[in-house]
């Protein structure tokens, strides 16, 4: 099984102008995701995936393989799609550019998951801890089948909690591993009803049928959207450059 990484990379922004090339202790924040996904032992080969000249320039000068995209893409997805369209890989590892933390483990996991031939996708969740986050529209939760397999995500807190009760709610991380046959039907495919009211394209492959593996991670990630991000993002990396020393 050959696994490719994309790393899409638009420089357009509504709340922070070009975010992956924002500077996290002196490296841009695409080179901590692309050396984070370039960790990864299940994955074979990583590409960054961008329609933006500036990126692609500083993609390529700390050594990545970059390609330009169509100005067209009209989602990450698509823009992974056409990257990949002609290379030879049997799974699709699509990793945001704000991601800058990714754990390499956790690629790893969801690549190996991929093993079982009745996944589609394969993607990550994580226990949500806080009221807060669970109220919060920007965070997407998930449930789940008892084998793992996504029946919905929501921006809404799912499922309802009708009574006061200990029942664990999860929150979505957006990486995803598809197979490539999969991510080429789904990427050619128009928006359907419940992603459009929903504002998640991942509902997109739910109601088309295909099964969405979720693999239970113990750690959140940091997705850097805002220049508050950006300052949470640089106060982690500050922490992890302190324990390596």
């Amino acid at each position: 099984m050959t696994a490719i990484a994309v790393i899409p990379a638009r420089y357009g922004s509504t709340r922070l102008e070009g975010k992956p090339l924002a500077d996290i202790l002196g490296k841009p924040m695409i080179q901590w995701v692309y050396e984070a996904v370039k960790g990864a032992r299940r994955v074979d080969g990583v590409i960054i995936a961008t329609d933006d000249e500036r990126i692609e320039k500083v993609a390529r000068g700390f050594g990545a393989t970059a390609v330009m995209t169509s100005p067209e893409c009209r989602t990450g997805t698509e823009r992974v799609a056409e990257a990949i369209r002609c290379l030879d890989a049997s799974v699709v590892v699509n990793v945001q550019a704000d991601e800058p933390f990714v754990d390499p483990a956790l690629v790893d996991r969801l690549v190996e998951s991929m093993e079982d031939e009745s996944v589609d996708i394969a993607t990550p969740m994580t226990p949500i801890g806080d009221e807060k986050s669970i109220n919060n529209p920007n965070v997407v939760k998930v449930v789940t089948d008892r084998m793992g397999f996504a029946l919905y995500f929501s921006r809404s807190p799912i499922p309802y909690r009708r009574h006061a009760t200990s029942f664990t709610l999860y929150k979505h991380i957006g990486i995803y591993v598809y197979r490539k046959d999969v991510l080429l039907r789904l990427s050619g495919l128009s928006p359907t009803p419940l992603e459009q009211t929903e504002g998640l394209e991942q509902l997109r492959a739910l109601e088309h049928g295909y099964r969405i593996k979720l693999v239970e991670s113990s750690h959140d990630t940091i997705s850097v959207d805002t220049p508050e991000d950006l300052e949470e993002a640089r106060r982690f990396a500050e922490g992890l450059n302190h324990d390596r020393g």
